[in-house]
């Protein structure tokens, strides 16, 4: 008698642990049951990949999904939607929502929130603030948490924690690795005058210039040495900080967006105005291809999309009123995508950045390789396929992209979430699978 599967997905080529390889992949109750020649097994649903690779699913270890409280820009929903239509098969969601994640209550809130809307599987960060560090270490444990989120530099709501007895208090409550935004407060403070009277958005990365960004990431540095706690820095921009965290690799892991890695200043301000700021800023193509070197010898552990989109209304204001912030998630792997096929990075390194890198980093349970007893996690490309990133094509609520009328090569072409085709050539199919992320630190 043939074997029976839930799910076959037939003949592509699969990027594994071991290497590349042709091969059918069979799918059991959301995790992959076998690999290899599976001509004469049977499934209800069998998905055809010849001429395309299977690549581990996506996990964007970034994203704000701006749920509760500030919907009218994005909420789990739309953000997951992209999500899926983009190839990402989980979420990391940000805590800087209204009311913020700092309380169980609001951690179980979101998730309670993503049951039965999220397309594809979530976890969602603690935020650390003044009013909870003595119970870090317990949130952190909680089912769905990604872990602590810290931000050194202005967010909304209470999130800040800006002098070091604060971050010297939260990375002392707690093991999981700490996720950070470090910028230094007092010096953002310092230089806002830079920014008043009619200045434009090209003073974005004068206002929070290099020093602002490095001189946090040394601080932060010390001090998890200091308390011998793990620290994954987000978003780094620059290239002296990329340079100290060479030297760190015992404390400390590294994200970088694609935004950093692809827009340089002054043009992405020319050309997009208000819609080019972000926090750390956009910077000239100096520390672009200092982020690339950096890449290339391994400093880079991850590729987070940093997702956090505004309107356009909002984005119009003058600056500097406006927010900062770009959408993203959608667009992360198509912009890698392009960047493999443009010879800066193999599609192995993408797998590492993308899966295996955020799996490794977080310790997330199943998750991160293409292997048997894996969740059936698969995000299929075509790496020929010549697309033209369009805004129309964006599901995000604020309905704009940085990289809109940007022809890129390399297209996701079926998103599988634990065994479930949730989007296959630009259609989204069937309700909602998403689940919380485990991680093997809280089962």
């Amino acid at each position: 008698m043939a074997e029976a599967y839930d799910l076959i997905v037939r003949g592509g080529i699969a990027v594994t642990p071991d290497g590349r390889a042709q091969a059918d992949i069979g799918v059991r109750q959301g995790r992959i049951a076998a690999m290899g020649d599976l001509a004469r097994a049977s499934a209800p649903t069998i998905v055809e990949a010849r001429h395309l690779h299977l690549l581990p699913g996506v996990i964007d270890t970034q994203v704000h999904f701006r749920e509760p409280g500030l919907e009218h820009k994005e909420d789990i929903a739309t953000g997951t939607a992209g999500a899926v239509l983009g190839g990402v098969t989980a979420v990391f969601d940000m805590p800087n929502t209204d009311p913020s994640t700092t309380t169980a209550a609001a951690l179980a809130d979101k998730v309670a929130r993503a049951r039965g809307r999220a397309r594809c599987d979530i976890a969602f960060f603690v935020g650390a603030a003044e009013h909870n560090m003595d119970r870090l270490g317990q949130l952190e444990r909680l089912p769905g948490a990604a872990g602590i989120k810290l931000f050194m530099g202005s967010t909304t709501g209470d999130l800040l924690v800006a002098d070091d007895e604060g971050v010297s208090r939260v990375l002392a409550a707690g093991f999981r690795r700490v996720a950070v935004h470090a910028e230094d407060e007092e010096r953002l403070r310092a230089r806002r005058a830079l920014i008043e009277a009619g200045a434009t958005a090209h003073m974005h990365p004068v206002w929070r210039d290099v020093e602002t960004a490095l001189s946090a990431t040394r601080r932060l540095l010390g001090l998890a040495r200091a308390a011998r706690r793990r620290v994954h820095v987000l978003h780094v921009s620059t290239a002296e900080e990329m340079a100290l965290l060479a030297q760190r690799r015992d404390i400390a892991t590294v994200e970088v967006t694609p935004q950093h890695l692809t827009l340089a200043a002054p043009e992405c301000y020319d050309r997009l105005g208000n819609h080019a700021r972000m926090n750390p800023p956009i910077r000239d193509a100096h520390h672009r291809e200092a982020l690339w070197r950096a890449l290339g010898e391994g400093v880079v552990d991850v590729v987070g999309s940093d997702h956090a989109p505004h309107t356009r209304e909002e984005m119009d204001r003058p600056y500097p009123d406006g927010p900062s912030g770009m959408p993203g998630v959608q667009t992360l792997l198509p912009i890698l995508l392009d960047h493999v096929n443009a010879g800066r990075l193999s599609l192995e390194r993408l797998v590492d950045l993308t899966s295996a890198g955020p799996a490794r980093i977080y310790n997330i349970a199943q998750k991160g390789h293409i292997a048997v007893g894996r969740d059936a996690d698969l995000t299929l490309v075509d790496l020929g396929a010549k697309r033209r990133i369009e805004g129309d094509w964006i599901a995000s609520r604020c309905g704009w992209t940085p990289f809109e009328g940007m022809a890129v090569t390399g297209w996701p072409a079926a998103t599988i979430v634990r065994g479930h085709v949730v989007m296959r050539e630009g259609e989204l199919l069937g309700a909602p699978v998403g689940a919380p992320v485990r991680f093997t630190e809280c089962l």
